[in-house]
C-alpha cells in the first residue's frame, strides 16, 4: 500500500488525514480525560451529525448550498452544541455534568429529524457514520491542516492556563485567571477537532480516538507530558496500521482503527500486570 499512496489521490488524501487526526485527537483528548468530560465528545459528534444530516438535507429537498462540503454545516452545529455546553454549566452551577447528555439528547433527536426529512441515509451519510478511506478531499486535508495548526498554536499558547483549569479549576479562578473564556476556547477546539475526524474515524467512533490512546498511556506514563507524546503514538499507530487494514478488508477505516487502539490498551494493560507479578 506505500507505493498505492503515492499513485492514488484518495489514499494520500486519506493517509494525510489520518495522521494529522491521529495528532489532533490524542492532544486534546488528553484535556477531556483529565477534566473528566470523556463523554463530550460522543455529545458533540452527534450534534455534529444533525449538522451533516441538515446539510445534506437542505441540498437535496430545497436546493440550498449546492456543492458545499457537508462537514462545514456540521462543523457550524458542533461549535453551536459547544457553546451551548458551557451556557448550560454556568445555569446547572452544581451539576455541569448535566451539560453534556443535554446536548447529547438534542444532538440525535436533530440527527433523527433530518435524517428522515432527507429520506433516510445514504451512502455520503455512512461515510460519515463510519469513515471511509475513498471520502476523503483535498478541500477535507486542508480545512483539517487548518484546524491543527490553529489548535497546536493556542495550546502552545496556554499551556500552562489548560493545565491548570484541566487539573484545578477553582484555584485557576484564584490565580486571576478568565476560565470562562479558557472554557470556551477548549471546548471550540473540541468541537472543531471532532468535526474534522469524521471523515476518517467517523461520527460513532470519533470520540475512541480521543479517549483510547489516553487511557493507554496514562497507564505507563510518569507525567502529563508524557502521556501526551504517548497518546500521539499511540494513536498514529492505531490510524496507519487500521488504515492498512481498512484498505485490504475493503471496509469502514473507524472500525479498525479503533479496534486497532483497543489492542494497544489491552496490551498496555498485560504488561503492566505482568510487571507488577515479577516485582
Amino acid at each position: 500500500m506505500l507505493i498505492e499512496i503515492f499513485q492514488y489521490e484518495f489514499l494520500r488524501n486519506a493517509f494525510i488525514t489520518g495522521m494529522m487526526i491521529g495528532f489532533l485527537a490524542p492532544l486534546l483528548g488528553v484535556f477531556i480525560v483529565v477534566r473528566r468530560q470523556s463523554l463530550i465528545a460522543d455529545a458533540l459528534s452527534h450534534v455534529t451529525l444533525a449538522g451533516i444530516a441538515a446539510s445534506l438535507f437542505v441540498e437535496k429537498k430545497l436546493g440550498v448550498f449546492q456543492g458545499m462540503n457537508p462537514l462545514y454545516m456540521g462543523m457550524g452545529f458542533s461549535v453551536i452544541g459547544s457553546i451551548f455546553i458551557e451556557k448550560l454549566r454556568t445555569v446547572y452551577k452544581h451539576y455541569q455534568e448535566l451539560a453534556i447528555p443535554i446536548i447529547h439528547s438534542t444532538g440525535i433527536g436533530l440527527s433523527v429529524v433530518f435524517i428522515s426529512l432527507a429520506d433516510g441515509f445514504n451512502t455520503d451519510l455512512f461515510m460519515y457514520l463510519f469513515g471511509s478511506v475513498s471520502a476523503v478531499s483535498m478541500s477535507d486535508v486542508w480545512t483539517i491542516l487548518v484546524i491543527l495548526m490553529f489548535v497546536c498554536v493556542i495550546i502552545f499558547i496556554f499551556y500552562k492556563e489548560l493545565f491548570l483549569l484541566s487539573f484545578d479549576e477553582e484555584h485557576a479562578t484564584a490565580s486571576g485567571l478568565n476560565t470562562k473564556w479558557l472554557h470556551l476556547l477548549f471546548i471550540v477546539m473540541v468541537a472543531l477537532a471532532i468535526a474534522a475526524s469524521m471523515r476518517i474515524v467517523g461520527i460513532l467512533l470519533v470520540s475512541s480516538l480521543m479517549t483510547l490512546p489516553v487511557a493507554a498511556s496514562i497507564r505507563i506514563s510518569k507525567g502529563f507530558k508524557q502521556t501526551i507524546i504517548l497518546s500521539i503514538v499511540f494513536a498514529q499507530l492505531a490510524v496507519f496500521f487500521g488504515l492498512f487494514s481498512a484498505y485490504y478488508l475493503d471496509v469502514a477505516p473507524g472500525g479498525t482503527i479503533v479496534l486497532f487502539a483497543v489492542i494497544e490498551l489491552i496490551l498496555v494493560l498485560i504488561t503492566k500486570r505482568v510487571g507488577r507479578k515479577k516485582k
